[in-house]
């Protein structure tokens, strides 16, 4: 069924008469067009109506593993076919990287295969973050034998390394699938990686425990086919911790750990959240999902974004447009009516957070052993690093841990004798359970190191910039005038990987341009922004300021700058966000 606009109405005119006796003019009214459908495949047919949906129905992304193992592999990568490298390869984790000494200021104007290089980024996909000390390890050895020592932890949970040639891929898959890890669905137009809390299962504070419903959900549907092909990426986020910490409002779709009054503990369902260019916060269906229905809640909800999604444009084809045309309250009566066949209980929402959801430091278990929350700076490692953290978990009775949303690791199972020896360790191996404001609030972006899309080096510029404001702003910190960490989100590009728009301090990659007439890398500045959290009772959007953009070499002297003025000219117990929304401009410049 075609989607059709209603004809234009009718309107009459009022004609100049030229004497009593002229005859009004009748005014020529011509139909609007038919609307454009969307192509959602319930309401216009399936008919692709783009090139990506034209070989995604063709061939699915994840048929190209086959010719990876038999054909790429033995011919290297000129032989690989150019949809599957651009395409295909994605559902099973694999991005061609940028070449290396390209600079920021062409990156929009190269086509896409003047960027690349021959080499991969590979995106090992963690559900839940959930990790033992002998898949850290496999990890870490694959980076140091294919991947020249490289590792990000990401801010969804996965570990990313970089050089990877194809011919490797297999032996790759081999070692990772041995060790219960994968690629599958790591990217693609399919369900990514799902958030989980990092401390499920063992937290003391825990409302219910989200590992059942995660490896439920990903064993049941991820790299099945009949859901390989959404309209584009869809996100998931499950936590029982009441921390909220797994940025729910920015998923696709998001549980949160809730108490009923009647019903007990379940989950708080949210939907359509997402950054990049077109940003927009999930909105609540207002239901209370059981435990035990919470998996075909998820399967609804993603059938719905796979059958009415908008694949027309993929500028529009996140759920998030969906839900803005539909409303919560229809999204909750087609997923009812159409999908799980009963209707949900109403629910309330989850209390505001009363502890920050990252988990840095040292917290104690509900077993009364202990986890520990460490950050690197801005989420790099390596593989060598990521080895001798397997092995100094193990020496310190550690056999399991977590990465998070915030580019963390968190150490479970800590006996309290071991907590200060592995503390001592991992210190040493960059990895610090009691970071500075700076270090533990700063997040990157892959940046123009490796990211075809990038424009600006971010892992680098953040790194700088945390060594210098420990420096500047130490009187700050050290008189407990600052004392709350102030989160600076660095992003290499528009497309918010590191969720810019949520940050206290976002900063989006760009060239700006110079006085001798060039240009530098630099960034357009976002202030205010923020997930709910303790100090905070709800998310909200940075907000912008025409003309406010700084280049990277002077980030460090603004960040400074603005902090001075927020703590000389805050309220009493105002956070950074609220004093970036209240003040005028000219305070934040």
């Amino acid at each position: 069924m075609t989607q059709t606009a209603l004809a234009g109405a009718s309107a009459s005119g009022t004609a100049a008469a030229t004497d009593s006796a002229a005859t009004p003019a009748k005014r020529t009214v011509r139909a609007r067009p038919a609307a454009k459908p969307h192509g959602q495949w319930k309401v216009d047919g399936t008919a692709p109506l783009n090139p990506n949906e034209v070989w995604k129905q063709e061939d699915g992304g994840l048929s190209v593993r086959e010719r990876i193992e038999t054909i790429y592999a033995d011919g290297g990568f000129d032989s690989i076919e150019k949809t599957d490298l651009h395409g295909r390869f994605r559902w099973w984790g694999l991005y061609t990287q940028r070449k290396q000494g390209i600079d920021g200021g062409k990156t929009a104007t190269l086509e896409p295969h003047e960027l690349e290089d021959k080499y991969f980024m590979l995106r090992v996909r963690i559900d839940g973050g959930a990790l033992t000390t002998e898949q850290l390890r496999v990890i870490g050895q694959i980076s140091t034998e294919f991947g020249r020592d490289t590792a990000d932890l990401t801010d969804r949970q996965n570990v990313q390394l970089h050089w990877v040639r194809v011919e490797d891929v297999p032996e790759i898959w081999r070692r990772l699938e041995a060790a219960g890890l994968s690629t599958t669905e790591a990217c693609g137009d399919v369900p990514r990686v799902i958030l989980g809390s990092p401390v499920a299962g063992i937290a003391k504070d825990e409302i219910i425990d989200p590992t059942p419903l995660i490896q439920e959900v990903s064993a049941r549907f991820i790299g099945d086919p009949e859901l390989a092909n959404l309209p584009r990426k869809f996100k998931t986020a499950i936590t029982g911790h009441p921390s909220q910490d797994v940025v729910h409002e920015i998923n696709d779709f998001a549980l949160v750990g809730v108490i009923h009054p009647e019903l007990g503990a379940g989950y708080d369902l949210w939907v359509g959240g997402g950054l990049s260019t077109a940003p927009r916060l999930a909105e609540r269906l207002g239901v209370f999902v059981s435990p035990e229905v919470a998996a075909e809640v998820w399967l609804g909800v993603t059938s719905i974004f796979r059958d009415y999604g908008y694949r027309r444009m993929r500028t529009k084809a996140r759920l998030k447009f969906l839900l803005a045309d539909w409303g919560p309250v229809k999204f909750r009566q087609i997923l009812e009516d159409e999908y799980l066949g009963h209707k949900l209980p109403d629910g309330d929402p989850a209390p505001k957070p009363t502890s920050p959801g990252d988990h840095i430091g040292v917290h104690e278990q509900k077993d009364g052993k202990f986890f520990i929350g460490v950050t690197p700076t801005v989420g790099r490692v390596s593989g060598t690093i990521l080895t001798a953290v397997a092995d100094a978990l193990e020496a310190h009775g550690s056999f399991r841990l977590r990465t998070t949303p915030h580019q963390k690791l968190v150490i479970l199972d800590v006996p309290k004798e071991q907590v200060e020896p592995l503390i001592t360790v991992l210190e040493g191996l960059g990895l610090s359970a009691r970071p500075s404001l700076f270090k533990r609030s700063t997040i990157a972006c892959t940046g123009i190191e490796y990211c075809k899309l990038a424009i600006v080096n971010t892992k680098d510029t953040a790194a700088t910039a945390i060594s210098e404001l420990e420096t500047r702003l130490a009187d700050l910190v050290d008189t407990k005038v600052l004392t709350q960490p102030i989160a600076l989100n660095i992003n290499g590009c528009p497309n918010s990987c590191a969720r810019i728009q949520t940050a206290d301090i976002g900063l989006k990659g760009m060239m700006l341009p110079t006085d001798d007439g060039g240009t530098a890398p630099g960034f357009q500045v976002h202030l205010g922004g923020g997930l709910a959290t303790d100090n905070r009772v709800e998310a909200g959007l940075g907000r912008t300021i025409r003309g406010l953009k700084v280049t990277a070499s002077e980030l460090p002297d603004y960040v400074e700058r603005v902090v001075r003025q927020y703590v000389g000219a805050r309220t009493d117990g105002e956070t950074f966000a609220e004093f970036a929304h209240r003040v005028d401009e000219e305070l934040l410049k």
